[in-house]
């Protein structure tokens, strides 16, 4: 079975997706999401340019092998734009084994080890009574886990709050990307921060009782010293986890923190190999693995470390809004379902747009999520609603302090 053609298709219902698709001699097709929020075209061209003349002719069913060829042959190893572009072919391949044994992708990965996958929804809201109505709207969704974000007094525009910026255009398929030439740019005050998110979580507490999971994303914007207060101060309300407390690149930084709270550490949605965890993994610093198969690697990558965070008792929680597209979430499912150390799966709804572009079989019910017993993903692309969309340039924020300092964002 040789792979006959492998194109890029990118297509922007509400927001833009790089789609893999491979096809082999016998006509079996399978998709691979290639998205990178904000830097969609260089995975494109890496994909067109480089990747897919490499692929023709090749075996579909020597997925290892391929991944290996790709990662080592091309001298120049990980990143983001090339590790979406390994994880776009792998998971097509992973699809294509999958319809070709008729089976969905979670039995050749072992078989299910649960009948669903726990999800958290989004909560935000620019003040705390918005905040609690939009916790309410979740939990009446169905969910049973919910990440909470809000307003900060004094500031505008506020990281994951989605109803801040009404009036500049309006939320990007409920992400902070904007459909504009250049990046927003946000005001930060991280001592506003660290004042004020305690009396938010004490609230939601106070509404919603002490057994409801919940999680708070701090998005790379403290210092190691004042993610450690804030985890010491919010040890009161119990979160499921803190996410992302500081820049990630520094892995050493994590040793910090855990010194001084005890409350769950989350990290890694911008990581895009296991190297980037190794201090982690280790030195168990983290309890939960935040990586995506989109930009980490692919299915293969994927289930490589999260067997290595087994060992040191750490779960995942992979990376799942709405810049993952349906392939890339499906993916993550039939993760979800098969690996023993599975924590949680982040989950935003895709617009009806996108749905119209990507058939999706998988199912969310009572506060979990299934990827389904379609053979492979159980994801398809419809070529004529993906021609409806063109792309269009969005780029994230960038966050600058009150003084005019870029900072993280």
């Amino acid at each position: 079975m040789r792979i006959h053609s492998a194109e890029v298709v990118v297509t922007s219902p509400g927001r833009n997706f790089v789609t893999l698709r491979i096809t082999t001699d016998d006509g079996v097709t399978g998709l691979g999401d290639a998205t990178l929020n904000g830097r969609e075209m260089a995975v494109r061209s890496y994909l067109e340019d480089h990747v897919v003349p490499l692929l023709l002719g090749r075996d579909a069913s020597r997925i290892e092998d391929t991944w290996q060829y790709l990662y080592r042959g091309a001298y120049w190893r990980r990143g983001p734009v090339t590790m979406a572009a390994v994880a776009a072919v792998d998971t097509a391949l992973w699809d294509i084994k999958a319809k070709c044994a008729g089976m969905p992708l979670y039995q050749l990965l072992g078989g299910a080890s649960r009948t669903g996958a726990l999800a958290y929804g989004h909560a935000s809201g620019r003040d705390v009574p918005e905040l609690l109505d939009s916790v309410r709207a979740h939990l009446d969704q169905g969910f049973r886990a919910i990440r909470v974000q809000t307003g900060v007094p004094g500031l505008g525009t506020v990281y994951g709050v989605a109803a801040s910026d009404a009036g500049d255009g309006g939320r990007y398929d409920h992400e902070p990307a904007r459909r504009r030439p250049l990046p927003v740019v946000e005001t930060w005050d991280t001592p506003a921060y660290l004042r004020h998110l305690p009396t938010v979580f004490e609230a939601v507490r106070a509404e919603f009782g002490p057994e409801l999971p919940l999680l708070h994303d701090g998005h790379h914007r403290m210092t190691p010293i004042q993610a450690a207060r804030l985890g010491k101060s919010l040890e009161p309300y119990d979160l499921f986890w803190l996410e992302d407390a500081t820049p990630a690149e520094d892995q050493a930084a994590l040793r910090l923190i855990r010194q001084h709270t005890t409350t769950p550490l989350a990290i890694g949605e911008v990581f895009n190999s296991v190297h980037d965890y190794t201090t982690l993994l280790g030195e168990r610093l983290i309890d939960y693995v935040r990586s995506s198969v989109t930009h980490a690697g692919g299915v293969t990558a994927m289930r490589k470390l999260l067997d290595l965070a087994a060992v040191y008792g750490i779960r995942s929680g992979l990376h799942g809004p709405t810049d993952i597209s349906p392939v890339g979430m499906a993916a993550a499912l039939h993760l979800d379902l098969a690996v023993h150390n599975f924590g949680i799966q982040e989950y935003m709804p895709h617009t009806p747009a996108t749905l119209e572009v990507f058939r999706t079989s998988f199912r969310f019910e009572d506060g979990l999520l299934h990827p389904s017993d379609t053979p492979g993903l159980g994801v398809e692309l419809d070529d004529t609603a993906a021609r409806g969309f063109p792309y269009e340039p969005a780029y994230l924020p960038v966050s600058r302090l009150r003084d005019g300092t870029v900072h993280d964002w």
